[in-house]
């Protein structure tokens, strides 16, 4: 029996979410290009579109704004539970993991084939996940939580719980962002979320398994080290008075001769540049114009030329290429964000692709439940305690 080491390349799910190619690099979002949909949607927009396999009118757009917006608050219970983990200063990710696991303290969670119903879960975690993460970080750092605002957009009514002052500049950044990751295939927390609907548990359930699966660094946590490497990088031509550029060239020779994973570089599927990379590049570009530190975000690229060529010389036979980590960081940095809530902030836009896919699995009805090659040992009788070996 072939044994196919973490599924790559085994087709487990037909979906109509998304499409990526890693040859070719090219990412569709609902069918349509990340680099056409993603600066111009709202995650409103990019939600129905995964929900619905269309794009909503006008008048349907806002009113999943509104259906949204009147479920952002939170159960009694689960402030009780953020407020308890902040006095342990517990991670931003495990608290909203676990927070997620309590939202069905106000209502009981839809089970089974009633699409509708789960359709409403859906809508109840997509709402709350922003809020849960907002609150959260508020608490920990000794401030009072923000109060949702109905009559803001997803994206703005975030920045604003966050106690950032959301510009229009800030709001389309991070809107272009929560688009462009909210989905991508089948990854580890997506088939994670779908293994678990498909015992026909709930929604939540799915939801909390999913977001287990993304806290790891080798899939939604590395973006806070990418962004690291290039204050590290900077700092140490400040120090050497080398140029920016031999730094980080010197650097990624030493970092590649140590063996040492470099975040924001590589990625499992793509071949070649991660097409979100670009899309984020270009949406850090257009926010750093309008304000902020505009040499960061020269210092960066500086940074990703210099170390794509080292890549490229000491490792010839091997593609690796800049992957969405890196300027999903510099991203998030220039909207306002702290590192720690770079992964928080990725769950609050895949939570949309999550609760697509469980949907997706609901109407697909199909038990996941891929076989395995036993490699033990066999043996005919059970030894008594007394005839084993020491």
């Amino acid at each position: 029996m072939d044994v196919v080491r973490g599924l790559a390349g085994v087709v487990a799910v037909a979906t109509r979410i998304s499409r990526v190619d890693g040859d070719r690099g090219e990412l569709a979002i609902g069918g349509y290009p990340v680099e056409e949909i993603a600066p111009h949607a709202t995650y409103e927009e990019a939600l129905y579109l995964l929900w619905h396999g269309r794009l909503p009118s006008a008048d349907e757009a806002e009113g999943l704004h509104h259906r949204l917006a009147s479920r952002r608050w939170l159960p009694a219970g689960t402030v009780t539970l953020l407020h308890a983990a902040a006095t342990r200063d517990l991670p931003v990710m495990d608290a909203l993991r676990m927070a997620v696991d309590t939202l069905q303290l106000d209502g009981r969670p839809a089970r089974g084939g009633d699409l509708d119903a789960n359709l409403d879960a859906a809508v109840d975690v997509v709402a709350r996940v922003p809020t849960i993460v907002a609150a959260y970080a508020r608490m920990r750092s000794g401030s009072v939580p923000v109060a949702p605002d109905p009559a803001r957009r997803h994206a703005d009514n975030y920045l604003r719980m966050l106690g950032i002052e959301a510009t229009p500049a800030l709001v389309r950044a991070l809107e272009t962002y929560l688009v462009t990751v909210i989905d991508h295939g089948l990854s580890a927390s997506t088939f994670a979320a779908r293994v678990v609907v498909s015992t026909r548990s709930d929604v939540l359930s799915a939801v909390v398994g999913a977001l287990g699966a993304f806290k790891g660094p080798l899939h939604g946590g590395a973006p806070g080290p990418a962004l690291e490497m290039v204050f590290e990088i900077r700092e140490r031509a400040a120090r050497s008075r080398r140029s920016l550029d031999d730094e980080a060239r010197l650097w990624a020779e030493e970092a590649v001769a140590a063996g040492a994973r470099l975040m924001g570089f590589g990625h499992r599927v793509y071949r070649v540049r991660d097409p979100r990379a670009e899309v984020l590049a270009e949406a850090a570009q257009r926010l750093f114009a309008d304000g902020g530190d505009p040499r960061l975000q020269s210092d960066a690229r500086t940074v990703e030329r210099a170390i794509l060529e080292v890549l490229r010389s000491r490792k010839p036979g091997r593609r690796i290429e800049t992957n969405v980590e890196f300027y999903t960081a510099l991203l998030l940095h220039g909207v306002g964000l702290d590192p720690e809530l770079f992964t928080p902030t990725f769950a609050v836009s895949r939570v949309g692709g999550w609760t697509a896919h469980v949907l997706e699995q609901i109407a697909d009805d199909t038990l996941m439940r891929p076989t395995s090659a036993y490699v033990g040992e066999s043996h005919d009788r059970f030894p008594p305690s007394a005839s084993r070996p020491d």
